[in-house]
């Protein structure tokens, strides 16, 4: 490939689970940010196809826009791997080379239309008018398309080069703390490392970061311009070509600032709240996972919705006397810090009241009155609690489900029973008296126990769990892990519907060695 690219973005993604889906979503930002919609689900499957094949070690995504095609590569260090498989979806060529100790493995897609109409498109730097109407109302879609704050930078360069200037280099501040690079790009991408030398040499700190100014650098002129909202400095974009910036342009290049800079703020007031809102959640489940003598069990936790909403539903396993454990699955009514508070208070109180001597009922009991004792910021709760106690012949079971769904215990037969009477759920009458329900866990059973993420999974005018749809999945699992009971009743969740579950998930298992 010996032409230059007109654009490059790229991320790191670390191993996991998740490290596909984040590929995908990177390649979705990517073609919003290029505006190359036409070829968005196509691109987005063949990030996520090449990622599947390398995803068990860390791995890094490249985008590179070559003005008539994209095309995507997935380096990696050069691992002992099988061998490299085609995307799914029809590209115009694929292949695999080795830079150094990397091994790259690629795939090309044209972009509909004809090459001379896209690079034009990348090129043109006259014809005022609408046409730079219709430029300023792309940048503010594509500056308001993404909450990530590493992309912003990106987009704010590629938008204004070349357009507006030969290179473009962005600056940010943390803290009112010195500026420091972010992002640079040029029109030609051989130039970019010396470019960087020279900034390096470039006194930035000496431009004015409240006005629109000039800064000398070698044969540039340099234009650089405060990135500024809401009465906050946040950095500095520097764009620089061989002649004189002219007045339009400087207009152009302050307007695009201001938007820039308000996407920046909000990104990265999205990203605080997203992280603040993570290591709550965090603290919200239980700090390490106990080992309990003849006790096999599997725990799945999967937060609905946007990154920055703390979800409702938890779980707890923790050691509560020399010889027994206690487990608990809830559900709060809503999402949010209001519900994160009724879930730390149920959590802590479970806990304490355990350590005290307090069987499961008597818990449930004064977890009520302290959650009526919140007054307006009370939540509804609903709680299956229950107390582990290993015995010989497997394992001895209280619990009390307090308007939860119920709990359910699969045989090696495959047979499948409820096991719980339905109770009050939490926090709604003062007068409340729990009783707990006693279960025996031969060898090889299972207990399971959801939230109503799981049951009330809709599918049109279905619910998972309609005619015995829950006991049927857990029907299938006889003879599983706790862990592979789990992790099949979270896929039949996944797959009874197409669409992505508007509800927090969390599912326990108990299994009796």
């Amino acid at each position: 490939m010996t032409a230059s690219p007109h654009a490059v973005l790229a991320a790191t993604f670390a191993p996991g689970e998740t490290a596909v889906t984040a590929a995908m979503r990177f390649t979705r930002e990517v073609m919003t940010a290029w505006a190359t919609g036409g070829v968005l689900h196509t691109a987005e499957q063949a990030a996520g196809d090449l990622a599947e094949q390398v995803a068990d070690e860390p791995f890094e995504v490249i985008w590179k826009h070559f003005g008539d095609a994209v095309q995507v590569e997935l380096r990696q260090r050069n691992l002992s791997q099988s061998d490299p498989k085609a995307p799914s979806v029809n590209v115009e060529e694929w292949g695999v080379t080795f830079a150094g100790d990397s091994r790259v493995h690629w795939a090309r897609l044209t972009l509909p239309g004809s090459v001379d109409r896209v690079a034009a498109e990348w090129l043109e730097e006259s014809a005022r008018g609408p046409h730079w109407l219709g430029f300023l109302a792309d940048a503010s879609d594509l500056l308001a398309g993404t909450l990530d704050p590493d992309m912003v930078p990106a987009i704010i360069a590629q938008v204004v080069v070349p357009r507006l200037a030969s290179w473009c280099a962005v600056y940010t501040s943390d803290n009112s703390g010195p500026l420091r690079l972010v992002y640079l790009w040029h029109a030609d991408e051989a130039r970019i490392d010396g470019l960087r030398v020279q900034l390096d040499d470039m006194d930035v700190a000496a431009a004015d970061t409240r006005v629109t100014s000039t800064v000398h650098l070698a044969e540039s002129q340099v234009l650089a311009v405060p990135l500024t909202a809401r009465g906050r400095s946040l950095g500095m974009m520097c764009l620089g070509r061989s002649d004189r910036f002219p007045d339009d342009v400087i207009q152009f290049a302050e307007d695009i600032s201001r938007r820039a800079a308000l996407a920046m703020d909000n990104a990265r007031l999205y990203a605080q709240q997203a992280a603040a809102n993570r290591a709550l959640q965090r603290s919200l489940l239980p700090p390490n996972e106990p080992e309990v003598p003849g006790l096999d069990y599997g725990v799945i936790y999967e937060p609905a919705g946007e990154v920055n909403e703390v979800g409702g539903d938890f779980y707890d396993l923790f050691k509560a006397g020399d010889d027994s454990w206690r487990f608990a699955i809830g559900d709060v009514c809503g999402t949010g810090p209001e519900a994160a508070a009724v879930t730390g208070l149920a959590r802590h109180t479970l806990r304490l009241l355990a350590r005290e001597g307090y069987g499961v009922a008597a818990v449930l009991g004064r977890l009520n009155q302290a959650i009526l004792e919140e007054g307006e910021r009370a939540r509804f709760l609903t709680l299956l609690h229950g107390d582990i106690t290993p015995v010989e012949s497997g394992l001895e079971v209280r619990l009390v489900s307090a308007g939860h769904p119920e709990a359910l215990r699969l045989k090696p037969s495959g047979k499948v029973e409820a096991v719980t009477t339905p109770q009050s759920l939490l926090g709604v009458f003062h007068e409340v008296l729990f009783e707990a329900d006693t279960i025996h866990l031969d060898h090889g059973d299972v207990l399971l126990a959801v939230t109503d993420g799981v049951t009330e999974r809709r599918s049109g005018g279905r619910l998972l769990d309609d005619d015995g749809g829950l006991a049927k999945l857990l029907a299938e699992c006889a003879g599983l892990s706790a862990r592979a009971v789990a992790e099949r009743i979270r896929r039949g969740a996944a797959e009874f519907a197409s669409e992505p579950s508007a509800d927090d998930l969390a599912i326990v298992v108990l299994r009796a060695r």
